[in-house]
């Protein structure tokens, strides 16, 4: 029989929360920001032409990956309606399968938080510069703009919860207002003959749908996140769920809309070798020339995309703290993560940050050809293991008979959502490929070395 792990009640606010002014509970409107923030990146301005090879049949897959991602974020809705504390997949984890599960949770979410962050600083460099060209032309001036680009956000995360909570904020309404503008006002400017084939490939319906999925399917990575940061969500057993799903079906419309808009925009064969599709977008609303045109509509989706990127880190390096601050207060990462001032775990930040930078500067000194890729690749098979434990927790508390935790008159709806939230985690395994899912688990049995030490100082304190 498997032990479960009882966890403390986090229903009030820390008392430091309490009278810090740096330190302010998230409200729905920034636990959404969150959630949308986290979810759009930068990948969004590369979508289109990424999966144009396709044809129009990649926005089923679109479609599909859309319902998957719904379903999971209305199973954490549910997770945190019971278990509303700081930690998200961790804490379900541990609650329904003990601490080992739980860790396990931790360890890969945290790994898949700071290598991403790393990515992500580097990757917005390269619109940053379309901004700023000479920042470009040197390898250490990219280092150094993307290690700012890092330790921008993390500045804002060790100012306070209040100052993370008006960058995200700031952050989504700057992003989503380009990003709108095209995938709104694109489809006063929409051309059906641009779309080209339905399917322009020779694979079989059902072999174009997986193929662009399995391209799109990382695009929802995020949606945990409100549930991550429920301890510093106000009334999270009621607005993380809410927020959780509100950001997703919002993150959605961008997606769908946005990449149907870009599609009737620029033609087909044009979209396929496209670099920018949403700056070829706009040059396509806006030129009279039929030209590259207004080097504007360049300059525009660079800022957002920076602008994007720098609210996906913000975010991200909150969440990054959050998992090993829950996991350090149960004596499962060491006792200085559980150290909070101004409402956010300091050393988490921290440590978390500089293992980014490090990362970052390997990429631009001493990393090998396609290393940096490949940890980058590994992190889509590490961020998928919190899902599959937290849904398959959700799938125990409803057949264990659990009556405190499971309300009956939902239970099938809530078997049937567990049910396809697990299976589109799985999908997500798959897609992530054979070599990533080799080294993600190598990451994941290096953890197991951490928890046995970590295990036995918790034992031995409570011996």
């Amino acid at each position: 029989m498997t032990s479960t792990a009882t966890l403390p009640a986090e229903a009030a606010a820390p008392p430091e929360q309490g009278r810090d002014p740096h330190a302010r509970r998230f409200g729905l409107p920034i636990a959404t920001c969150l959630v949308m923030g986290n979810i759009i990146g930068g990948g969004i301005f590369l979508l289109p032409a990424s999966v144009a090879p396709f044809g129009t049949i990649s926005l089923v897959a679109f479609g599909v990956l859309t319902a998957g991602a719904i379903a999971l974020a209305l199973v954490f809705g549910r997770l945190s309606q019971r278990l509303p504390q700081t930690g998200g997949p961790y804490v379900y984890a541990r609650a329904a399968f003990g601490d080992f599960a739980g860790f396990l949770a931790a360890w890969s979410y945290w790994i898949t938080a700071w290598v991403s962050n790393a990515a992500l600083a580097v990757a917005a460099v390269g619109y940053l510069t379309v901004l700023f060209p000479a920042v470009g032309e040197h390898k250490a001036a990219m280092c150094l703009a993307a290690l700012a680009v890092q330790w921008l956000p993390a500045l804002a995360n060790l100012a306070g919860t209040r100052y993370v909570g008006a960058v995200q904020l700031v952050a989504t309404v700057m992003k989503f207002a380009p990003l709108l503008f095209v995938a709104v006002g694109g489809l006063f400017f929409f051309d059906p003959a641009n779309l080209g084939p339905f399917r322009a490939t020779d694979q079989s319906p059902v072999g174009a749908v997986s193929a662009a999925a399995a391209i799109l399917l990382f695009s929802y990575l995020g949606v945990e996140s409100a549930a991550v940061s429920a301890g510093e969500v106000r009334d999270p057993a009621r607005n993380v769920g809410r927020a959780t799903i509100l950001g997703t079906a919002a993150a959605a419309a961008v997606y769908l809309l946005g990449t149907l808009s870009v599609f009737g925009l620029v033609a087909h064969d044009k979209l396929v070798a496209s670099e920018a599709p949403f700056t070829d977008a706009v040059n396509a609303m806006f030129s009279t020339d039929g030209g590259a045109g207004g080097t504007w509509a360049g300059t525009l989706v660079a800022c957002a995309a920076v602008i994007s990127m720098l609210g996906a880190l913000n975010g991200w390096t909150l969440l990054s703290a959050q998992t090993p601050y829950a996991a350090a207060r149960d004596g499962l990462f060491p006792k200085v993560f559980a150290t909070k001032k101004r409402g956010v775990p300091v050393a988490g930040v921290l440590v978390t940050v500089v293992l980014a930078s490090g990362l970052t500067i390997y990429n631009y000194t001493a990393g090998s050809d396609g290393v940096f890729e490949v940890l980058v690749l590994v992190t889509t098979f590490t961020a998928t293991v919190p899902y599959l434990l937290s849904t398959a927790a959700q799938i125990y508390f409803l057949l264990s008979g659990r009556s405190e935790r499971v309300h009956r008159g939902r239970l099938v709806r809530d078997g049937i959502l567990a049910g396809l939230a697990f299976g589109f985690s799985m999908w997500l395994v798959a897609g992530s490929g054979y070599a990533a899912v080799y080294q993600g688990v190598l990451f994941l049995f290096a953890g197991v070395l951490v928890y046995a030490a970590m295990s036995a100082r918790k034992h031995r304190a409570t011996a």
